[in-house]
């Protein structure tokens, strides 16, 4: 068995002596993992780095098999983070998630394109929105995705400040006045995303509202039950922002 394809790397881990078993994110063989041998060695270690962009090559006697892997860089996304300690939390978070959402070996082809497309704009001013959004689309890809289309309540389409925390549909302030609550708030720009950029305190609630869904719906239906650690440092680096914006 051998393939070819294109990809992102997930994780690395010590395999052995001087190996290493590597996790990517593919565009045609969803997340993937195979070994690569003297994948710990001086040269190698650069290229085989989280959010790296890289072309592999698999095979193995059996498809059942882990296989082993040949890789070659294509691009490093280290660079870009590295000043910026909200995109290098974000970037180690988007790994992370596609690990703990994606079994092994499913095609998630539109995902794959999108999740490229959120690691090349690290460090850009609205990259932190981007990343709500993506967590928002990759609930709607585990197929459970919010309907904020209109008041669960009422049927009304304005003035939806909230989710319902049990069926993710939004709820209208007059449709939420009783038992408001306990209901999660529904950040603005997920209802304009031609809004500008919105701020610490927004992101964070809109984290709040995925992360919700990812761990009570999502995740429960991969036989998981904590959201990945990667994220909830993401979280606290959004929270300190939040305080740090409180004191100007």
């Amino acid at each position: 068995m051998e393939w070819r394809d294109e990809g992102v790397i997930l994780s690395v881990r010590a395999h052995g002596e001087s190996a290493a078993i590597l996790d990517v994110f593919t565009e045609a063989h969803g997340r993937h993992a195979g070994v690569v041998r003297g994948g710990t060695s001086r040269r190698m270690k650069p290229i085989l780095q989280p959010g790296s962009q890289v072309a592999v090559e698999w095979s193995a006697r059996l498809e059942a098999h882990l296989g082993s892997y040949r890789v070659e860089p294509i691009r490093s996304r280290a660079a870009a983070v590295m000043a910026d300690r909200l995109a290098l939390e974000g970037l180690n978070a988007v790994c992370a998630m596609v690990a703990a959402a994606f079994p092994e070996r499913a095609p998630e082809t539109g995902f794959y394109y999108l999740t490229c497309e959120l690691l090349d704009a690290v460090g850009d001013p609205a990259w932190a929105r981007d990343y709500a959004m993506w967590e928002r689309e990759m609930l709607t890809v585990l197929g459970f995705g919010l309907d904020l289309s209109q008041c669960a309540a009422t049927g009304v389409d304005t003035d939806l400040i909230y989710v319902s925390p049990k069926s993710g549909r939004a709820v209208s302030r007059d449709g939420g006045r009783d038992w408001a609550h306990r209901l999660l708030p529904l950040p603005a720009f997920f209802l304009n995303e031609d809004m500008s950029t919105p701020g610490p305190e927004d992101i964070a609630a809109a984290l709040r509202l995925t992360g919700h869904f990812l761990l009570q719906q999502a995740l429960p239906a991969l036989g998981r039950d904590h959201l990945p650690d990667a994220r909830e440092r993401l979280i606290r680096v959004v929270e300190r922002r939040i305080q740090d914006n409180a004191k100007v």
